[in-house]
């Protein structure tokens, strides 16, 4: 463990963790509570996504190296590295580079890349330029600009957030990257609304479903984020996770509602929740006759899925899912679930 690390240690101390959240997370975590909050109360290392939309993998790896920069591959991710930091001395900085501002590569934690894999695991290079593509809560861009680049600018992205302060972040960030393939919007996709526009026109005007694929990482409490920022330890309550659950539960169903028969999409969180990840994906399943949870195939360690919480039980497929905490792969903790209609 690393001086950084130990700095970060010492200053956990001053964190009060909630009796509710240790009870709660002993239950899920049993044994591997400590790993886990160890894991938390440690600096997240530094990663990166090149875009491959300005730039080649291996010119910007060799660029970079070249500069004295020290990267490792991302197992995942064929475009991720992780910064191991500097030959010549202790700088992380990476940000500052003129590559970054130039939009060669996106600072991206090397968790947060799996949803856009997961969900284009399967796509061909021929059906680029006719897919349509959400990403329902796509602010500030960082998933969104990594669906662009896996479809190269082709076809149609659709970058939607119920946030309009978040859309000014999301167009800068998607204008640096060179992405030009995207549309963005500010819609809630509310079921029933007073105003005699449609507020959801997709699902009106094409009842069995217009996207061929789509992104939902859904707002949540971020208990997988807790290494970045002790604000989600401090916020953490029931009640928050309870009203987390309820607005992913609409967001999951909305999306299913606007998806293609044969069509795929993908739900994932950054929380370590058992309400807000595996309920979440069994109540789309038991809402849906026609919902089919997919294997996921990835070269990561990953947890057992959580089949039961709190007296009740999940569907079984739910152990089909991505389930990681920090200490699996020494990232954040993800949850992430691939999901098709059936034609």
């Amino acid at each position: 463990m690393s001086l950084y690390d130990e700095a970060r240690i010492v200053s956990a101390d001053k964190v009060n963790i909630k009796p509710f959240f240790e009870e709660r997370y002993k239950i899920i975590l049993g044994d591997r509570y400590e790993e886990f909050i160890k894991y938390s109360f440690t600096y997240i290392r530094k990663c990166i996504r090149i875009n491959t939309l300005k730039i080649g993998v291996e010119e910007l790896k060799t660029r970079l190296e070249n500069q004295g920069w020290i990267l490792t591959k991302i197992p995942w991710s064929k475009e991720g590295f992780f910064l191991e930091g500097h030959k010549t001395s202790k700088r992380y900085d990476i940000g500052n580079l003129p590559e970054h501002f130039l939009g060669y590569f996106y600072i991206q934690e090397a968790a947060s890349m799996l949803p856009p894999i997961v969900l284009f695991q399967d796509v061909k290079k021929n059906e680029l330029d006719n897919l349509k593509v959400l990403d329902l809560c796509a602010a500030p861009g960082s998933k969104t600009s990594q669906l662009a680049q896996y479809m190269e600018n082709k076809g149609i992205l659709l970058a939607n957030d119920v946030d309009r302060s978040r859309l000014k972040p999301l167009q800068i960030n998607l204008q640096r990257l060179g992405v030009s393939n995207t549309l963005i919007s500010h819609n809630a996709f509310q079921e029933h609304s007073r105003s005699p526009r449609p507020r959801n026109p997709f699902k009106e005007t094409n009842p069995e479903g217009y996207f061929d694929r789509i992104l939902v990482d859904a707002p949540c409490s971020g208990t997988g984020t807790i290494r970045r920022s002790f604000k989600a330890l401090t916020m953490y309550s029931k009640g928050l996770v309870d009203r987390m659950s309820s607005v992913q539960k609409q967001l999951i169903k909305q999306a299913f509602e606007m998806l293609k028969p044969g069509g795929v999409m993908v739900y994932s969180t950054c929380s370590q929740e058992p309400l807000e990840n595996e309920a979440v994906v069994s109540y789309l399943l038991d809402s849906f006759p026609d919902a089919e949870l997919l294997d996921i195939e990835l070269d990561i360690k990953r947890s057992e899925p959580i089949l039961s919480f709190e007296g009740v039980n999940y569907r079984p497929e739910i152990k089909k899912v991505l389930r990681i905490y920090p200490q699996d792969n020494n990232t954040e903790g993800f949850f992430v679930s691939k999901i098709r209609k059936k034609k």
